[in-house]
């Protein structure tokens, strides 16, 4: 029986942090056992913001081998950088056509990145592109986190859109949350997502830092009143932050971990979540050290070039569907 293909992809902006792993990078790594992958560092997407070209490039190559020392395996799944498959580029030209511009006004992401960075035709047809990335494989799932839902929802209207007007050509992709873990929040403020934007370092762990660096940004995490530890995002945001990033680096169940640190404050809990975190990312920073930096890009360009094989089979029926071939 065929397995169904997932589709995924990673801005290369910042190094990777705790929320990109407990929330979708260890998920990607499970769903190669039951799916055909297809990973990629989404580095047209990340054009969408000021940069710098030099930190951009080794932010790309480092994003690659932070992928790889998580867990993704390129021997079990598609693995490559978007931007030298330049069929999604094509793909999202022509979905961009059927896109309404006042569909695409209300993306969340848009008015919030607009706002701050200032708006540009790339940011406001991201979401197209996304959609490119999605169907252009033909996935059939997609693991995403509850902020990129909106995104999701456009590649499944235009999905439809293509096939009632062209012909069906593409499944529309479902989604694949994680019940934990979907959005691990800032460590600074517990009521918005842990971002690689956030201006403040303590804001965030990487997947990278040194246990002192870890231990230090979890002591300094924003706390909630009383000294009780209790999973209860109402009243206790900070605290219900840690104990769902222990319970998930150490499969303990919530309950668990309120039985026992519930009455002993919150100096004693910080740092058992601390040392479950360096613990848990222990392999994480072993394997990435391990990795040679040219082995790495051989085997991004190598996915790439079955990427760019794969891709061009199913343009070919687009282009066809489209009239752009005869």
């Amino acid at each position: 029986m065929k397995r169904k293909t997932v589709f995924s992809g990673l801005q290369p902006t910042g190094n990777i942090h705790v929320g990109n792993y407990l929330g979708a990078l260890r998920n990607w790594v499970r769903l190669q056992d039951e799916y055909d992958c297809i990973y990629c560092i989404v580095d047209l997407h990340a054009m969408t913001v000021e940069y710098d070209t030099s930190d951009f490039a080794k932010e790309r190559g480092e994003a690659a081998r932070v992928l790889i020392a998580c867990g993704v395996d390129p021997k079990r799944s598609l693995y490559y950088y978007q931007s030298e498959v330049p069929h999604h580029v094509e793909l999202a030209w022509i979905l961009g056509t059927i896109t309404g511009t006042g569909q695409l006004s209300r993306m969340t992401q848009f008015k919030e990145k607009s706002g701050t960075t200032g708006a540009n035709l790339g940011l406001f047809a991201y979401p197209v592109l996304m959609a490119a990335d999605i169907l252009l494989y033909r996935a059939d799932a997609v693991p995403v986190g509850d902020d990129q839902r909106q995104h999701l929802e456009l590649a499944r209207d235009l999905a439809e859109r293509f096939n009632f007007r062209f012909g069906e050509e593409f499944p529309i992709p479902e989604p694949i949350i994680p019940e934990h873990g979907a959005r691990i929040m800032s460590l600074q403020d517990p009521k918005v997502k842990m971002s690689k934007s956030d201006p403040d370092p303590g804001s965030r762990i990487l997947v990278l830092d040194d246990p002192d660096t870890i231990r230090a940004r979890i002591k300094a995490a924003v706390t909630d009143s009383g000294s009780d530890v209790r999973f209860d995002w109402e009243q206790k945001p900070g605290i219900s932050n840690l104990i769902e990033m222990m319970s998930l680096f150490t499969g303990r169940p919530l309950e668990s971990i309120e039985g026992e640190y519930g009455t002993g404050g919150y100096g004693k809990f910080k740092e058992a979540v601390a040392e479950s975190v360096i613990e848990g990312l222990a392999p994480i920073r072993a394997a990435f050290a391990a990795l040679d930096d040219g082995d790495v890009e051989q085997i991004v360009r190598a996915g790439a070039l079955e990427a760019h094989e794969k891709a061009e089979v199913f343009q070919q029926r687009v282009r066809e569907r489209v009239g752009l071939r005869g």
